[in-house]
């Protein structure tokens, strides 16, 4: 079994030499990613050609000779600058052939941090520090992490700025269990109010509220906003409440994180189920129909898309469920929200329409009825909708239940 890379982050605390020479060895990062991105764009518009990695950084050489700034920094991190840039334009061009308003990279300001990857080589883990090489002083980038962090390969060692504040980010190696085919499954409809709502085999439903953290942060922060764009710029009331802006929006982002984090562990601990089937959820494109009334798109943009809420949250449940050995499976989730469950009608259901209402005597949860059919979907692709449909819908059957009176949020996941 291929082993599975894993990312942890930890907080640094460089005293004021340390710092200096990380911004030093930014800044060298940071001009020779520019660079590179000016070469690229000027090539295209003089003569309709493309460079690439190989050929940008066979340049590194003279690029050396010529500014012997340069050879401060570690040579395989100014290697990753440039691979970044290729990484960078790649996804550009295949965003471009989906998306006409895709835009190039942008070049990267003199106040902005270049994240400095160091590749397999360049640093030293030890028990309780990590160190790493540099050549611009005799100031050693040595930081103190803590014991209880052990990592059996490391792969690559980061370091950045978040917020004023300094990390590093490893990313380490590590065996997931092997995955066993134990025949009970769970479906999940990931939403907005209700960021699971889950189904298995047996017919048992599981749905938990999302935390909806920009409610309680956003009047807050835009309050600050407000005062903040009535002083003069860069004065000491201005940077006063700017640096209030940046604490509360640190907290609502490490809020919702948190969350996310212990709500897809309590899932994948709790199910017995070792297939976990997601809808595939595009996100980018819920709010661009022209369908969707302004002040819903502004809605539906702060849920999601501001939030980094949904597509992170499978993220999350995906790394965590092959660590168990289990497995998550994505499935395209198209109109199983307007689709019938009992009868597959389809029907035109706007956004504000919750319940699904249908001539066969289905009233039922949109979500709920969007997980049984993600559930539906994936079982009749493998063959086993059949076997297992005689449970499902004798507990789902019309008039049995009264969807509309369940209550049956932050409960355990079904057995």
């Amino acid at each position: 079994m291929a082993n599975q890379q894993l990312t942890q982050k930890i907080r640094i605390f460089p005293n004021e030499k340390q710092e200096i020479v990380l911004w030093k060895l930014s800044e060298r990062c940071r001009l020779l990613y520019n660079f590179a991105l000016d070469e690229r764009i000027k090539l295209w518009d003089l003569e309709k050609k493309r460079l690439t990695y190989i050929e940008q950084a066979n340049k590194l050489k003279d690029i050396k000779k010529q500014y012997p700034e340069y050879n401060w920094v570690y040579s395989k991190v100014l290697q990753e600058v440039l691979k970044s840039l290729d990484s960078s334009y790649k996804s550009f061009y295949k965003l471009i052939k989906k998306d006409k308003n895709a835009r190039l990279p942008k070049f990267r300001g003199s106040k902005y941090f270049f994240t400095m990857n160091y590749n397999q080589s360049g640093f030293k883990l030890y028990q309780d520090k990590i160190k790493f090489s540099h050549k611009y002083d005799k100031t050693n980038l040595e930081f103190k992490i803590p014991s209880n962090f052990k990592f059996d390969k490391v792969k690559q060692v980061s370091i950045f700025q978040e917020k004023n504040n300094w990390y590093i980010l490893v990313v380490h190696e590590t065996l997931p269990k092997e995955f066993v085919c134990n025949n009970k499954f769970q479906a999940i409809d990931l939403g907005v109010t209700n960021i699971v709502t889950a189904i298995n085999e047996k017919g048992k439903f599981l749905q938990i509220k999302n935390n909806r953290a920009e409610k309680y942060w956003n009047p807050k922060i835009d309050k600050l906003k407000s005062r903040r764009d009535h002083c003069k710029k860069f004065s000491n009331k201005w940077k006063f409440l700017n640096s209030k802006i940046i604490k509360l929006s640190k907290k609502k982002s490490s809020q919702l994180k948190d969350f996310q984090h212990k709500l897809s562990r309590k899932i994948i601990d709790n199910t017995k189920a070792n297939t976990i089937i997601v809808g595939d959820l595009n996100v980018k494109s819920m709010a661009q129909s022209k369908k969707v009334a302004k002040k819903l798109k502004n809605a539906i943009n702060t849920s999601t898309q501001n939030t980094g809420s949904l597509s992170r949250f499978t993220q999350f449940l995906t790394y965590k469920a092959n660590l168990a050995g289990k497995r998550l499976i994505k499935i395209d989730e198209s109109n199983t929200s307007k689709c019938c469950y009992n009868c597959g009608k389809k029907h035109d259901m706007k956004l504000f329409n919750r319940y699904m209402i249908c001539d066969c005597g289905v009233n039922i949860d949109r979500d709920k009825n969007s997980s049984i059919n993600i559930l539906k979907r994936y079982l009749s692709q493998i063959g086993l909708w059949i076997a297992h449909s005689k449970t499902i819908l004798s507990v789902l059957q019309p008039g049995n239940v009264d969807y509309k009176d369940e209550a049956l949020y932050l409960q355990e996941a079904t057995s």
